[in-house]
């Protein structure tokens, strides 16, 4: 199977519930990122830093637009997708769902939440979520979840 299919639609927003929604993350969405990630970097640099060397511990804003405007263009072009995890307002990002690529898998999947979401309602339906958000809208016959 190729990565996704030429007619291929992704979502551009899905509800987790009635508070909180998840969309493909924009360049513009550095100011409610960077304190998410930077405020939970030590267990996200456990969770990623090996495999993607992210988040690194000096991140700026800047560095963070511009890794933000990279994921944007790869959703563009279908290439990976980054999904913010949002509140309603979007005042606050609470985690990402990231869809890529894997040489061993129809597509690799992992998500996070923010540390004080963790253990949380929250994070319990998001992993709920994500497997049947994934089996049901996505293209995947083979997934593999984790990083």
């Amino acid at each position: 199977m190729t990565w996704l299919p030429a007619d291929f639609a992704h979502p551009t927003r899905v509800d987790l519930d009635a508070e909180h929604h998840l969309r493909p993350i924009r360049e513009s969405d550095v100011d409610v990122d960077h304190p998410a990630v930077m405020g939970s970097r030590e267990r996200l640099w456990s969770l990623y830093g090996e495999a993607w060397g992210w988040p690194p511990a000096t991140m700026t804003h800047e560095q963070d637009r511009v890794d933000l405007a990279r994921h944007e263009r790869e959703q563009d072009a279908h290439e990976s997708f980054n999904y913010a995890l949002f509140n309603a307002d979007e005042t606050a990002l609470l985690g990402c769902v990231y869809i890529d690529p894997a040489e061993d898998a129809d597509a690799l999947i992992s998500w996070w939440v923010v540390d004080e979401h963790v253990g949380t309602d929250l994070e319990r339906a998001l992993d709920a979520f994500v497997p049947k958000w994934i089996a049901e809208a996505w293209p995947f016959d083979n997934p593999r979840y984790g990083i």
